[in-house]
């Protein structure tokens, strides 16, 4: 019983994630530029996520002056996760920008190499080819359709999916003795900080507040830095590590999905078959070396 609330919280918070997209491109649509929506965005999900800690009571044990700081550092990462996946969409569809960001998998998996010695097992490194034959599928270069977009929303995106895989490393590595739920609101606090230098100068314009401007940054701010943080928290200690980022995959088909059903982005069969691809990828990732161990035995 367990295991299926853990499986369905975790379903919950990467399907949470998924609908982003849709609150960034109503953003643009509005006419709001990439600074006032990731400004508002954070001031709201540092009140939000702090106003939970506090709430929660969650404990301070464990911090002090340098991992404070590791910490605000690690958060600056979903930062400029957050600008650059945001201005990858302000030219590029969703949907593709999404997969461009999702390349943070083996990113993720050449930064453990690199800077933790852990070489990628066989397995891993088929589960990383097998990603880019997905990618090549669903980016549509197949058809041709991705030419005469802007190169700037492909270096967006990819600049996105790298420094998603930092965030993810690093917070592995940086205090994580400290409760939860004090770390993430850490975290935000650096990402805020960061936000507001970079777009220090677009701070007057979001004032007064607009409500357009406050409904897609409660959007963004809900399903892409509390909701899944929050059902993550609650589901990630009932199943396995590798079964928990199995199942946050599913992040990339309901992005894809709402991208096509809620946009109405046009999404070609060979796009899904990517997806899918990308996806089986994944699994074959995370459950590849115990399907083999387990062969061996027998």
């Amino acid at each position: 019983m367990k295991l299926n609330k853990g499986v369905l919280f975790i379903l919950l918070g990467a399907s949470f994630f998924g609908f982003t997209p849709i609150f960034a491109k109503l953003g643009f649509s509005y006419g709001y530029s990439l600074g006032q929506i990731n400004i508002v965005q954070m001031i709201i999900s540092f009140l939000l996520l702090w106003s939970f800690t506090l709430i929660k009571r969650s404990s301070f044990k464990g911090l002090n002056k340098k991992n404070i700081i590791q910490i605000m550092i690690t958060g600056c990462f979903i930062g400029l996760t957050s600008i650059f996946y945001y201005g990858s969409m302000q030219y590029l569809p969703a949907s593709l920008a999404i997969i461009l960001m999702f390349q943070f998998v083996w990113i993720g998996i050449i930064l453990e190499w690199i800077f933790s010695k852990i070489k990628p097992a066989s397995v891993t490194i088929l589960s990383i080819i097998i990603i880019l034959i997905g990618v090549f599928f669903a980016s549509n270069i197949v058809n041709g359709d991705i030419q005469g977009l802007p190169f700037k929303g492909f270096i967006f995106g990819i600049l996105s999916a790298f420094t998603y895989a930092g965030f993810i490393f690093f917070s592995g590595k940086v205090a994580v003795n400290v409760d939860a739920w004090t770390r993430s609101s850490l975290m935000v606090t650096g990402s805020t900080i960061l936000v507001l230098v970079l777009f220090m100068h677009e701070i007057p314009s979001v004032l007064p507040l607009e409500k357009d401007l406050l409904t897609t940054a409660v959007g963004v701010s809900l399903f892409g830095a509390v909701l899944p943080p929050l059902f993550f928290a609650v589901g990630a200690p009932l199943v396995s590590g590798g079964i928990a980022n199995i199942l946050t995959s599913i992040e990339l088909p309901i992005a894809i999905l709402s991208a096509s059903l809620i946009l109405s982005e046009a999404v070609t069969p060979l796009q899904w078959l990517g997806t899918a691809i990308i996806l089986v990828a994944i699994a074959l990732n995370e459950l590849g070396p115990n399907l083999f161990r387990n062969r061996k035995q027998y």
